[in-house]
């Protein structure tokens, strides 16, 4: 590759970077403090936030905001999302969501995970919710969930979920 080839790569890549901010992970644990060090252990840093029920890091490399909870239904994957710096760059972001199709759901000004912020969110093609957000400060309790429950569908839609699922017949599971 040429270098003003190079050049131009560097400068898309650059253009692309300052897009998505920060990508946000969010997994549900059973032990919060037996997660907390696992985590700690695997990202060579402690946590910025640390609850009785909830921990966050935000790292720089890879840039990310990891958070883990025990507030989900079970230990796992709760959602992923993108996190923004600005107002603006959450209007793009939303376009983007309404372009990609699916039902957005707007869930506005919210307070959640300790902070105060707006979101809106969207369940991928594989049934992964995705929260785009933009925080805008800190709150003093996790918040009442006031939106969340409505907003990540995908755990109630999923194929074989816990209690509320549709017969296993219907969405081709065993009925193991």
């Amino acid at each position: 590759m040429r270098a003003s080839g190079l050049q131009t790569l560097k400068n898309k890549t650059r253009k692309r970077a300052c897009v998505m901010k920060r990508m946000h992970v969010h997994v549900s644990v059973k032990d919060i403090g037996n997660a907390v060090g696992f985590y700690s252990a695997l990202f060579a840093t402690k946590p910025s936030v640390v609850k009785d029920d909830y921990a966050k890091w935000m790292l720089d490399d890879p840039r990310m905001n990891f958070a883990i909870s025990t507030r989900g239904r079970e230990p796992g994957l709760d959602h992923l999302g993108i996190q923004v710096e600005s107002q603006s760059e959450l209007h793009e972001v939303y376009a983007r969501l309404k372009q990609a199709g699916g039902t957005v759901f707007e869930q506005g000004q919210t307070a959640c995970c300790y902070a105060k912020s707006e979101k809106s969110w969207i369940d991928d093609p594989a049934g992964i919710s995705w929260e785009t957000f933009h925080t805008t400060g800190e709150n003093i309790s996790y918040g009442d969930g006031n939106g969340e429950n409505e907003a990540r569908v995908a755990h109630a839609r999923a194929c074989c979920a816990p209690s509320i699922a549709p017969p296993a017949a219907a969405c081709g599971c065993s009925a193991a």
